[in-house]
């Protein structure tokens, strides 16, 4: 056994039961989070920055105008989809409204994976895709991505080398949660060469791309193999509001719709809302872009003052990144519930993300505002020491 796996064997005996293991349930943290005041929102990686006035008047004027009272079209307003489409530069793509990105990985895997299929995802990452592929009795592998020999991220020599007679998807989450990494033009352009070459379909879930630098879309260069996820949870800041896209050629997205159980449209409100984010997206999203980078820094800067510990990737292409901790000797469930009971800090430990190798990190979101990071900037290193230390205080 490695030493620092000793020492968190050890620590495990000394530390009390951690906060987030208290609670009944899920539903129940999450009930306790959003009652709380006060709390700094670092662990979904959700948006809390200043919205422009211009999104909020747009959910005022539905309320104002009873405009809630009604059914919205089924597939979505005509107006919402080609602005959706004109954002990823994808004009002749049909778009399909859906109640955020996560119902349109459902959907868009209900549509492809029968019994005995095979998928392809990376370990870290979003998980509960490929619980969706085994609801439908598909299998699935998790290809491992964390370690320096693999610059952490998922190459396409790695996915050939796990193509089998019965893989019939490639799922990429692009940039990655919880790593941060965007895949290269490159990269893009070999995974749509395997697709093709092995007749394989594409899930790009795209609901960090904002926050990348550069970024591109399987679509452009596999556009018959492809089904391009879109959110407003992230950049956007409308995570509560529940609504993305579907996003991939007519014909397939007409297959996608008969898996669709919300025949009845997506929430009249957050559609109004959605389009005016994306009319005034030029405004808001460069401040957006600005300070999340300047808070990546912050962060580095606090991780850098803790011994062993360390960031797989910075500068992130996302509004996430992890912070590896198995050296420290501290367990990422420590450290996430003594930042909550102590300094109002909400993080996520990393089993979330990946059951593999989630006891390394701890997760941590900066799309919030400078002030709140400094906060943790300065809260982390005394919270390591403090475990570190067995000192321990409730609020």
């Amino acid at each position: 056994m490695k030493k620092s796996e000793t020492t968190l064997k050890e620590s495990e005996a000394t530390l009390p039961k951690p906060l987030v293991e208290r609670f009944k349930s899920q539903d129940e943290m999450w009930e306790y989070l959003i009652a709380s005041k006060n709390i700094i929102w670092m662990g979904q990686n959700t948006n809390h920055l200043e919205i422009n006035k211009e999104i909020k008047n747009a959910a005022l004027k539905v309320i104002e105008n009873s405009e809630f009272q009604k059914y919205p079209p089924p597939g979505g307003f005509s107006e919402l989809r080609e602005a959706i489409a004109q954002d990823l530069k994808l004009p002749d793509h049909d778009v399909l409204i859906t109640s955020g990105g996560t119902e349109g990985l459902h959907i868009v895997v209900s549509s492809i994976i029968r019994v005995g299929d095979h998928a392809i995802i990376s370990d870290p990452g979003y998980m509960i895709i490929g619980k969706f592929v085994e609801r439908w009795g598909g299998h699935v592998s998790y290809v491992p991505i964390y370690s320096p020999e693999l610059n952490y991220r998922l190459k396409p020599e790695a996915v050939k080398g796990e193509i089998k007679e019965n893989t019939k998807l490639l799922i990429l989450v692009d940039p990655l949660n919880p790593l941060g990494y965007a895949h290269t033009e490159d990269e893009i352009k070999a995974f749509a060469d395997i697709a093709k070459e092995h007749d394989l379909i594409i899930i790009h879930d795209v609901t960090y791309r904002d926050f990348s630098d550069k970024h591109a879309l399987a679509a452009k260069y596999a556009p018959e193999r492809t089904f391009t996820i879109y959110s407003f949870s992230k950049s956007y800041a409308l995570a509560g509001l529940r609504i993305g896209a579907i996003v991939s050629l007519k014909e397939m997205v007409n297959n996608a719709k008969n898996f669709i159980i919300n025949d009845l449209g997506t929430n009249f409100l957050s559609q109004r809302v959605a389009l005016a984010a994306l009319k005034t997206k030029p405004v808001w999203l460069p401040l957006i872009k600005k300070e999340t980078r300047e808070n990546q820094k912050l962060i580095k800067d606090a991780v850098e003052k803790v011994p062993k510990a360390f960031l797989p990737i910075y500068p992130a292409q996302a509004s996430m990144f992890v912070i590896d901790l198995l050296d420290t000797g501290i367990r990422p469930i420590d450290i996430m519930s003594h930042l909550l009971e102590k300094y109002n800090i909400f993080t996520r430990e990393g089993s979330y993300t990946s059951k593999r190798f989630g006891h390394r990190y701890l997760r941590v979101s900066f799309s919030i505002p400078t002030k709140h990071v400094e906060k943790f900037a300065e809260a982390f290193p005394k919270a390591m020491n403090e475990l570190n230390n067995n000192l321990f205080f409730s609020v």
